[in-house]
C-alpha cells in the first residue's frame, strides 16, 4: 500500500518543475527536514526509511492541495487558430472575426504545462543587451548585389539582389515564377554558387526546365526537400551566395505537428530561414502562393519578416506580366518590370506602349490611356462594349480594372450626363493583360463607355487621362508631364487632360460632361 502511494506521488510530483517549493510547503505537515524531503520526493519509492505515517500524510496532503492543479495542468487544451491572420479562439467558428475569412480555423493542441514552463524559463533566462553608440556602427556593404540579367527587375529590387536579404515572390499558379527564378539562377551562377531548393517538383522536372531555359552551370546546384530544419542548416553551411526556396508553403518543421502551409509552419519556417540567411550573409528568395483574391497565402507576419515582397501579376495564358515591389527595404516601391513569355522563357519588354498599340483598331469604345506603371509612362488601350440587357438586372464586367470603381463611374455618368445606362450591359477590358490601379484611368473609362453607347469614335491620335470626381469634375493626377511626353514620342497629336495641365499638346477639360460634348460629337 505504501509503495503504491509512493509511486502515484512520484508520478504527480514529476509533472511540476517547482517540486522543491511544493515540498517545502509540506514540511510542517510531515515533520521531515526540507533537504531530506526534497531529495526523497521525486524518487520516494526507492527509499525505505519513510514511515507509513509520514507517507500517508504526505500523499493525502499533496493530492488534496495540489492534485487538481496538476491534473488541470497536465491536461492538453485545444485552441482554434485562423490560417489567414493567426487569430486564436477557444472554440471553432465558421468565420474569423478578425479578418472575416470563412472556414479558416484549424484546431491545435496546446499544453498549459509547456506554456507556463516556457514563460517561467523565459523570465529568468534573459540578459542585458550590449548597446553601442550609433555613430560607431560600421554599415554593411550595400553594394554587394547579385545582378539578375534583367535590368528592370534589378531596378525593382533596388539594384539587384542584396546579399543577406530575404525576398518573397508571390503570384498566381502557372504565371511563371519558377521560370523567372531559374533564369535568375542561370545568370547568377555564372560567377556565384547558387542552390535551387524545390519542395513541389522532382529533380527530373526541374532539369527539363533548366534545359529549356539554357541554365547549365557547375555552380548551380539542386536539392529537393520540404524540411525547414534541413534548409536552414544548409544555408548555415555558408556554401552558397544565393538560395531559392520554392515554395515556403510546402515547408514544415519537425518540432511542429501541424500540416505544411498552416500559420505556425509558415511563420516558424520563415523565421528559421531568415535567421540562417542573416547569419551567413546569404541572399534567399522565397516563393509564396496566393489565395483566390490574389493576396499572399499564409500569415501576414511573413510579409513583415522578409526584406522585399514582390507581386508577379498578369494573365497566365498570355499578355504582359509585371513584377512590382509592394515592400522594399533597400529600394523604391515605384518601379515595375514588364515581361512577356516566349519559348525560351521570360523576355523583358523594352517598349511596352508600342507593343500594346500595335494591333489596335480604332472603333467605337476604344480609347488610349496614358498611365504610369511604377515610374514608367505607358500607353494602353481601354475597350468598352455596351449592349441592351436581356434581363432585369444589368451586367457589369471589368477585366484589368476594379469592378467597384467601374460601378461608381457608371453612376457618375448617369447622374452628371444625359447617358442612360440603367438598362445596359457594360463590359470593360484593358488590353495586354495589364491591371490598372491608376486613378487617371477614370476619364478614359468614362469616355470609352460613352463612345460605345453613342456609337461614335474618339480621334485616333488622342490620348486620355484624368481622375473623375463624384461631381463629374476632372481632377489632376501625378506625372502629367511624363504621360504627355510618352504620347508625343509615339506620334500622338493631342491629349484630353485635366485643366491644370499647361501644354500646347494638351486639350484641358474641367468636367466630364463638357469633355463628352466637345470630343465625342465628331
Amino acid at each position: 500500500m505504501v509503495c503504491r502511494k509512493l509511486k502515484k506521488l512520484n508520478q504527480k510530483i514529476r509533472l511540476l518543475d517547482g517540486r522543491i517549493e511544493i515540498c517545502q510547503t509540506l514540511v510542517p505537515e510531515t515533520g521531515l527536514e526540507p533537504a531530506r524531503l526534497t531529495a526523497y520526493a521525486p524518487k520516494a519509492y526507492v527509499y525505505t526509511n519513510f514511515t507509513t505515517r509520514a507517507v500517508g500524510i504526505l500523499y493525502h496532503i499533496f493530492v488534496g492541495k495540489c492534485g487538481n492543479m496538476i491534473d488541470n495542468m497536465a491536461k492538453g487544451k485545444s485552441r482554434f487558430v485562423c490560417q489567414k491572420c493567426g487569430a486564436s479562439y477557444s472554440k471553432w467558428a465558421g468565420r474569423c472575426d478578425n479578418c472575416g475569412e470563412w472556414n479558416s480555423l484549424l484546431e491545435q493542441v496546446v499544453s498549459e504545462v509547456e506554456v507556463k514552463t516556457a514563460l517561467a524559463r523565459g523570465a529568468v533566462s534573459g540578459k542585458k543587451l550590449d548597446a553601442v553608440a550609433i555613430d560607431t556602427i560600421v554599415p554593411s556593404d550595400a553594394g554587394s548585389r547579385l545582378k539578375t540579367d534583367f535590368g528592370e527587375l534589378d531596378a525593382v529590387l533596388g539594384g539587384g539582389i542584396l546579399l543577406g536579404s530575404v525576398s518573397l515572390l508571390a503570384g498566381q499558379p502557372g504565371i511563371g515564377k519558377s521560370t523567372l527564378l531559374m533564369q535568375i539562377c542561370a545568370k547568377v551562377a555564372e560567377e556565384h554558387k547558387v542552390l535551387y531548393i524545390s519542395g513541389e517538383e522532382s529533380a527530373g522536372q526541374v532539369k527539363l526546365r533548366a534545359v529549356r531555359l539554357g541554365a547549365s552551370s557547375d555552380k548551380l546546384h539542386f536539392a529537393s526537400s520540404t524540411s525547414g530544419n534541413d534548409i536552414a542548416k544548409t544555408i548555415e553551411s555558408d556554401e552558397y551566395e544565393l538560395v531559392i526556396v520554392d515554395s515556403i508553403q510546402t515547408l514544415m518543421m519537425a518540432e511542429i505537428s501541424s500540416a505544411p502551409g498552416t500559420v505556425s509552419q509558415v511563420s516558424n519556417c520563415g523565421n528559421l530561414i531568415i535567421r540562417a540567411a542573416k547569419g551567413t550573409n546569404t541572399a534567399v528568395v522565397l516563393v509564396g502562393h496566393v489565395t483566390k483574391d490574389g493576396t499572399l497565402a499564409g500569415p501576414k507576419v511573413l510579409e513583415h519578416l522578409v526584406d522585399v515582397v514582390m507581386n508577379f501579376e498578369g494573365d497566365r495564358y498570355g499578355g504582359f506580366k509585371t513584377v512590382r515591389a509592394v515592400k522594399n527595404r533597400f529600394g523604391s516601391t515605384n518601379e515595375v518590370a514588364i515581361f512577356e513569355m516566349e519559348e525560351k522563357g521570360l523576355v523583358e519588354v523594352k517598349n511596352p506602349s508600342e507593343a500594346l498599340l500595335a494591333e489596335r483598331q480604332n472603333t467605337d469604345g476604344s480609347v488610349i490611356l496614358a498611365t504610369i506603371e511604377g515610374t514608367r509612362p505607358l500607353l494602353c488601350e481601354i475597350q468598352a462594349l455596351v449592349n441592351p440587357t436581356n434581363f432585369g438586372y444589368p451586367k457589369r464586367t471589368a477585366s484589368g480594372f476594379d469592378l467597384n470603381r467601374l460601378n461608381l463611374l457608371v453612376a457618375v455618368l448617369e447622374r452628371r450626363t444625359k447617358l442612360k445606362l440603367q438598362d445596359k450591359d457594360i463590359f470593360i477590358n484593358v488590353v495586354g493583360g495589364l491591371r490598372l490601379n491608376d486613378a487617371a484611368a477614370d476619364l478614359a473609362i468614362c469616355m470609352a463607355i460613352a463612345s460605345a453607347t453613342a456609337g461614335r469614335k474618339l480621334d485616333d491620335k488622342t490620348v486620355v487621362f484624368g481622375e473623375v470626381g463624384l461631381g463629374g469634375e476632372i481632377r489632376s493626377v501625378l506625372a502629367s508631364d511624363r504621360r504627355v511626353a510618352e504620347a508625343k514620342k509615339l506620334g500622338f497629336s493631342g491629349a484630353i487632360v485635366p485643366s491644370a495641365v499647361r501644354d500646347k499638346f494638351a486639350h484641358p477639360v474641367r468636367d466630364l460632361r463638357s469633355a463628352l460634348i466637345k470630343y465625342m460629337d465628331k
